[in-house]
């Protein structure tokens, strides 16, 4: 004898998600480019000081003379490019997750600094680039006299 069901339209959806579900686990478990899932872009550490920004980058296999550093409007650019190696004749592969090609950071700092006195070092693959803040932004202490006896003076501090 034949049974008749009743048609659920939530079921049929449920089954769709499961297949589109099914499709997404099989393609984000593909053993993709290295470049693509791990460089999107130079990554960077930021701290900040009453005085200066600090900012932290590992770019290890960079010569520091060919990186390019600049400050304009309050936004620091790093540029840079890892080379490829020349390929030789007869060698095969059978892992190469190491980064080629062009690189570049820009970081916008939310008050006025100091372009032109920018410190930069590198050292072991890690640049570390200090910013310092302009004078304007930076607190200043100033100095309140109590009348009367004049001898007892109270420091403040702007923010």
């Amino acid at each position: 004898m034949n049974s008749l069901t009743r048609w659920n339209p939530f079921r049929e959806m449920m089954s769709l998600r499961n297949e589109i579900d099914r499709l997404f686990d099989q393609t984000l478990s593909l053993d993709w480019p290295m470049e693509s899932r791990l460089f999107g872009e130079l990554a960077i550490d930021l701290s900040e000081t009453a005085d200066n920004y600090v900012v932290k980058a590992s770019i290890p296999g960079i010569e520091p003379k060919d990186l390019d550093i600049t400050v304009t409007d309050n936004v620091l650019t790093i540029k840079g490019e890892f080379k490829e190696e020349k390929e030789e004749e007869g060698k095969q592969w059978h892992i190469r997750e190491r980064r080629t090609g062009s690189f570049s950071r820009s970081v916008r700092f939310p008050v006025a600094v100091k372009g032109n006195d920018v410190v930069a070092e590198y050292h072991n693959g890690v640049l570390t680039l200090t910013v310092p803040k302009a004078e304007e932004v930076k607190p200043k202490r100033i100095a309140v006299k109590v009348s009367g006896n004049g001898q007892k003076v109270i420091e403040g501090q702007l923010q």
